[in-house]
């Protein structure tokens, strides 16, 4: 399984240098490399600072959400927990999907809690996240459209947006209200599944149907917990939004690192819709976010031509998808000298 897992992230890497030599194609290398390199380093360094207060807002949303689940951890830890989830993310297909079985074993392993609560924990707070992003796209495309007229790639991105705003959390109430049945059906399902895959598996015995009933039960009775607890809720977002609002200051200071600077109501719709790509198969969304985001800067903005956008999006995105990167590699290495068996 192990290396099945590693054929997929070297898949999804080779694909997004496929995505990136592309995108640098069109966007010109040579003249790429020249904003980049020209950059102001004071900007650099202030996004460099964002980056990390980014981190450390939601490692502080998962600390929230831990404690709801009475599993108490530091700042610090859950900072570093945080960018070990984010590396996770940014190294496995599918983003979070996919980098979300692995964190729910960091924090396992981190907090000496069942598997199935930091499951549920890291779940929680990624469904937290979506929240703010898209009501803070929404604000920003509203207020953006009061300014200029819309293109129509900026009016398919507006329309997705508003669809996501709608669909996405009527999705998750229905969910909620019918959870019980859907526990039903997930033990029923995934029973024979995990059984089976648990007899190849060196060093793993194969759990009986009760254990894992009493896993899943436990990772549901976990999400309850989260969402009636109005107070822990109401603090996770707080914090995701204004993690959000960081990434989004971030990408506004790239922009004026290079010489380009973008209206700010720009940076506040682009960031959480470039997000979106960070479900594709590519490794953290490398590749995809980056032209998704380029493609709604040049068209926002029409100071800005595709390969200046292109420039901004590789100077922001270089901080905040490198940076936890190397945070959280060397997080999740020194938990492999713990003696973390995958």
């Amino acid at each position: 399984m192990a290396r099945e897992n590693l054929r997929a992230t070297v898949l999804g890497f080779a694909a997004a240098v496929v995505v990136f030599a592309v995108l640098f194609y069109f966007a010109g290398v040579d003249e790429l490399v020249d904003r980049v390199t020209m950059a102001e380093p004071t900007y650099l360094v202030a996004i460099l600072a964002i980056t990390l207060v980014w981190l450390v807002a939601w490692g502080a949303s998962l600390k929230t959400v831990l404690g709801v689940l009475g599993v108490n951890v530091s700042t610090v830890r859950s900072f570093l927990i945080f960018t070990g989830a984010t590396f996770s993310n940014n190294i496995t297909p599918f983003g979070q999907a996919g980098g979300e079985p692995v964190t729910a074993l960091l924090i396992s392993r981190s907090t000496d809690t069942e598997y199935e609560t930091g499951l549920a924990a890291i779940a929680s707070v990624d469904t937290i996240n979506f929240v703010p992003s898209i009501t803070i796209a929404l604000i920003g495309a509203g207020y953006y459209a009061t300014e200029v007229t819309l293109g129509r790639n900026l009016e398919i991105a507006l329309v997705a947006v508003i669809a996501l705003a709608v669909g996405v959390p009527a999705a998750v109430y229905t969910a909620w209200k019918r959870r019980y049945g859907l526990e039903r059906r997930l033990i029923g399902a995934l029973t024979p599944f995990i059984r089976t895959i648990a007899r190849y598996v060196p060093r793993v015995s194969v759990p009986t149907n009760d254990g894992i009933e009493r896993r899943i039960n436990g990772f549901f009775r976990s999400i309850e917990r989260v969402g009636r607890n109005p107070r822990g809720l109401a603090v996770a977002l707080g914090l995701s939004g204004f993690g959000w609002f960081c990434q989004m200051v971030a990408l506004w200071v790239a922009f004026h690192a290079i010489g380009a600077p973008i209206a700010f109501s720009i940076a506040l719709f682009v960031v959480p819709i470039g997000a979106i790509a960070g479900v594709t198969p590519l490794p953290g969304g490398a590749g995809g976010i980056e032209w998704t985001l380029a493609i709604l800067v040049a068209a926002a903005s029409s100071a800005v031509s595709f390969d200046v956008a292109t420039a901004g999006v590789v100077v922001f995105r270089g901080f905040v998808y490198w940076v936890p990167v190397v945070l959280g590699g060397l997080v999740m290495s020194t938990e492999s000298a713990r003696g973390w068996r995958s």
